[in-house]
């Protein structure tokens, strides 16, 4: 779990990190790591369908993903659901904590290259991080991108180099990917050499940013990496659309769809 604690509460229907501390016969108590707040799980949002034992669903110090349903502040009350988190959802909090557990490993790894009071300096680094990013790792990205940021921290000469570096070894840039399935034929005698230059002009097109896969029947999956959607968007474009024109310039044909993730 990572060090850095939310204030206050967590928003209805958001994602939270659960520790399940007190099973009983209708009921589930948790702590929420991220806010160090206690929580309710009613045994109805424990899993979908009759429940003959709870104890087949969550144990004593499990970890688990619920989603926020209703507060009482005044009460501190929290009442959370098990059921209603989907497992994209969950794998999605589970990278999340994951990512910012790197970025405090990073920040500690700093502070003992440097002989500084980890707590100190993760909480004072912290805290001007966050006054305009939403997180430690996503600050972190942005600096692999783009590391004259760091100056913007107000650290010791010494230590922003430092913090720096540690950041281009252990944290990759932003990136997103976006795919989709080529299709191309070709009815020349030579279609097999037609085909693969089309493949080959789109690869150069897509160079370090692309990769194609075979699926069988003339259809290839292409995948874009990229670090905006922008230039993701402009790659797959240009790259798809040469290899179409070129195996339709033999009286071939081709088609792209897009994929949604």
């Amino acid at each position: 779990m990572t060090l850095l604690k939310k204030k206050g509460f967590p928003d209805e229907d958001e994602l939270v990190m659960c520790t399940v501390t007190k099973v009983q016969f209708h009921s589930v108590f948790c702590n929420l790591d991220e806010f160090n707040k206690g929580g309710m799980i009613h045994i109805s949002e424990v899993s979908p369908g009759r429940i003959r034992n709870i104890r087949d669903f969550v144990k004593e110090g499990k970890k688990v993903v619920c989603k926020v349903l209703r507060i009482t502040e005044e009460k501190g009350h929290i009442d959370l659901s098990l059921r209603r988190v989907t497992e994209s959802q969950r794998r999605a909090k589970v990278d999340e904590l994951k990512k910012e557990q790197k970025a405090e490993k990073t920040i500690e790894f700093v502070a003992k290259s440097n002989d500084l009071d980890f707590n100190k300096f993760f909480e004072d680094l912290s805290s001007k991080i966050l006054k305009k990013y939403v997180s430690i790792y996503a600050f972190f990205q942005e600096v692999a991108a783009n590391p004259k940021l760091v100056s913007d921290l107000g650290l010791e000469e010494k230590i922003a180099k430092s913090l720096e570096e540690t950041i281009k070894l252990r944290i990759k840039e932003v990136q997103v990917e976006i795919e989709g399935k080529l299709k191309l034929t070709s009815f020349e005698p030579d279609g097999i050499e037609i085909v693969k230059e089309a493949l080959k002009k789109a690869g150069e097109i897509g160079k370090d940013n692309m990769a194609i896969k075979y699926l069988g029947a003339g259809t290839y999956h292409i995948q874009i990496t990229a670090k905006n959607y922008k230039d993701a968007e402009k790659i797959l474009k240009d790259s798809t659309e040469s290899a179409i024109e070129l195996v339709s310039k033999d009286d071939g044909e081709g088609s792209f769809a897009r994929q949604e993730s």
